[in-house]
């Protein structure tokens, strides 16, 4: 894993490489934050999509179908770099973590009220369903659960989905 860092330093200085408990890219500090403890193929994958996240220069996301975007654009980096490397990235890896992000963007997505899937109204995590025009907002964080819960005086629907 360090010979990997090292490379990737060396190939990108301007971007800083800090041990951590996890992987993950801070647009706030301009580091790639990695797991020391970590070992293995999808050590590497994961330090490889994080740094892809600080070489598109990823910073924030608006709406739900746009962080999956920065996700799968992320991926796309890290394949480049995989090659560079001579690293080969499972392909069924990659979908997996693709899916976390689609699961949590369609537990967001279901009307409370009708179940119908809906898209995001507008940029500020709230949902509108066009089948019964019950509104809710969801949680601005893609670490929270997806608990639902109404906007604008409309009831609480009977159970809240997660």
């Amino acid at each position: 894993m360090q010979a990997l860092i090292n490379q990737l330093q060396a190939r990108h200085p301007g971007l800083r490489f800090t041990a951590s408990k996890q992987f993950f890219w801070s647009p706030q500090t301009h580091e790639v934050f990695y797991n020391a403890e970590a070992q293995g193929d999808m050590a590497q994958w994961s330090l490889l999509h994080e740094t892809g996240h600080a070489l598109l220069e990823h910073t924030t996301y608006q709406a739900d179908v746009e962080l999956l975007r920065l996700e799968v654009d992320a991926w796309e980096e890290a394949r480049s770099l995989a090659k560079e490397f001579d690293i080969e990235i499972d392909e069924d890896h990659i979908q997996d973590c693709l899916d976390t992000y689609r699961d949590w963007l369609y537990r967001r997505s279901i009307c409370p009220n009708c179940r119908t899937k809906c898209l995001q109204e507008d940029n500020r995590a709230a949902y509108r369903c066009f089948n019964c025009h019950t509104t809710w907002q969801v949680s601005g964080s893609r670490f929270s659960r997806s608990y639902r819960r109404t906007v604008a005086g409309e009831p609480l629907p009977s159970a809240v989905f997660i």
